[in-house]
């Protein structure tokens, strides 16, 4: 199959199951509140040794916040719930209570299942905090040292999916780069998705396990390093040098198979992209598939 004269090859990628919760991170300006929440997604692009996670979702307008203010939003992604559960209070309490003027708010207020992570971080106040409300929400009044942190009390856990891939495959590294750039840049602010990896691209692409050192979870994907075409089983075309990973999580599988339509979209406008294909795991990874050809249906 062809997309704007670039080879798709008839291939799937692996998605696996995770818990997701959104916060909502508010502050004196859209800056600030980006700050904190880059370091609220810091060390998450992959839970082979990262603890959770996470990535910017999008920005919010100030009439898209419970207090009005400007604002971003963080989707944090585990198979585990009880890490979830402790990650939300370690990052919102590291990274978001000591950001300058940051809030912290519940982005799935639809969802059941709740985790009242608010209410644990509650107790920094040593006593001096108060129970509050902010546009209907249950929240916590901590005093601090500007004047005071505000989270809510309890936020939402949804079912999400992780591991949504392609593999972009350039003539040299400056194509492939740019088609990967592309591809996240396509999109950026989509709801519902996350690319936790640095900037959106993953560089070092992994498969699951070793064939050498059995100690591991992930080693290098040879069979898609250009530099060891003839040496291993190789899937790399002959006139590819360079190959970037888009990395896609999200609230549901039709999030995350618009955002990988969107990324291939992007990316074979790019001049030199060669091929664009998937990363699977013969199952060892998730139980979901999403065929690349099938997004174009």
């Amino acid at each position: 199959m062809m997309v704007g004269g670039v080879e798709i090859e008839d291939t799937f990628c692996e998605v696996f199951d995770v818990y997701v919760s959104r916060v909502v991170i508010t502050a004196y300006n859209r800056n600030l509140a980006k700050i904190a929440a880059n370091e609220m997604s810091g060390f998450a692009t992959s839970v082979i040794m990262c603890p959770v996670e996470a990535g910017i979702e999008r920005h919010l307008s100030a009439d898209e916040t419970p207090d009005g203010r400007a604002g971003v939003s963080v989707l944090l992604c585990h198979p585990s719930k009880k890490t979830l559960q402790r990650q939300l209070i370690e990052r919102i309490g590291q990274c978001v209570l000591t950001a300058p003027t940051a809030n912290a708010y519940d982005g799935l207020k639809e969802e059941k299942d709740r985790f009242d992570a608010g209410n644990k971080l509650r107790y920094f106040g040593d006593g001096y905090e108060k129970l509050i409300e902010v546009q209907g929400r249950k929240c916590w009044s901590i005093p601090i040292m500007e004047g005071e942190f505000i989270v809510e009390n309890d936020f939402g856990i949804a079912k999400g999916v992780a591991g949504g891939n392609i593999f972009i495959m350039g003539e040299n590294q400056a194509s492939a780069l740019n088609a990967a750039i592309a591809a996240v840049d396509a999109i950026r602010d989509m709801e519902g998705v996350i690319t936790p990896f640095p900037g959106g691209i993953v560089a070092s692409g992994s498969k699951v396990g070793s064939k050498k050192y059995k100690f591991l979870k992930a080693t290098t994907n040879e069979s898609f390093v250009p530099a060891l075409r003839n040496v291993v089983e190789s899937k790399v075309p002959e006139n590819v040098e360079a190959i970037y990973e888009i990395v896609v999580n999200g609230l549901d599988l039709e999030c995350v198979k618009n955002a990988l339509k969107k990324c291939i979209l992007a990316a074979t406008k790019i001049k030199g992209v060669v091929k664009i294909s998937a990363g699977n795991y013969d199952g060892k990874l998730g139980k979901h598939k999403i065929y690349l050809k099938e997004l174009f249906i």
